[in-house]
């Protein structure tokens, strides 16, 4: 089992860009599988996680109802914001800047077969982040994601989480609102869910701005040590 996970940091990226370029990582990995199967050869599987931060754009996941994007095309134009339905699961989300967006690509043959399992991990990754920062937040009982003061009338969403997987192997991730623009969200029912709200890292700690520099560190070191993993950091 290859526990070596190839890490690269986007930078600021177009959301379509980096879309087909998860895809491309995602199809790579299947291809090694699809050949040890066809050939029965044991050729080790690669992995990959990417940060990124983009421009202002909202997503529809496969299961999603765009009834809740709650501004038209014209609207989107003027707010600088783009629209995508995409392959994920999960409902509609928004990605913008001052946001840490991070896509494991993975071949959970390497690490554990199980979804549920995976998706536990990312939020633990998040959960011990804030916890870093004096935030404890925690899990929403059938709702995906990283929470504040679960079980009050002031739970707010601080981390969305959407995947996909095929042949065990992962893509697209979590985004987690650092320094974000929470505006954004107003034109959206973030998530299809009603009546709560979302929050950003540096509105809890009551700054201006967080370092974002900071925050990836710390999501790398979690990240590494519950999936117990090794980043090798490349520029490819």
């Amino acid at each position: 089992m290859n526990k070596k996970i190839l890490f690269k940091d986007l930078g600021n990226k177009d959301y379509k860009e980096t879309w087909d370029y998860q895809e491309s990582l995602f199809q790579s990995i299947i291809n090694v599988k699809q050949k040890n199967r066809a050939e029965n050869t044991q050729l080790p599987t690669p992995n990959y996680f990417l940060f990124v931060e983009h421009p202002h754009v909202y997503t529809l996941g496969k299961s999603g109802d765009i009834s809740n994007l709650l501004i038209d095309e014209k609207t989107l134009e003027k707010k600088g914001a783009k629209f995508y339905k995409i392959n994920r699961g999960g409902d509609i989300t928004y990605h913008g800047p001052g946001q840490i967006v991070g896509y494991p690509i993975l071949d959970l043959d390497n690490f554990f077969t199980d979804i549920h399992k995976y998706l536990r991990l990312l939020e633990e990754t998040i959960i011990l982040t804030l916890k870093d920062y004096g935030i404890e937040a925690t899990r929403s009982e059938g709702e995906t994601g990283v929470w504040i003061d679960v079980g009050t009338p002031f739970a707010r969403k601080i981390c969305a989480m959407g995947v996909r997987s095929s042949r065990w192997v992962t893509m697209h991730g979590f985004a987690f609102n650092v320094n974000a623009d929470l505006g954004y969200f107003d034109n959206i029912i973030p998530c299809g869910i009603r009546g709560k709200a979302v929050t950003s890292l540096n509105v809890e700690l009551g700054k201006k701005e967080v370092s974002i520099s900071e925050v990836k560190e710390k999501i790398t070191k979690y990240f590494q040590q519950l999936f117990e993993a090794e980043f090798i950091r490349t520029q490819d």
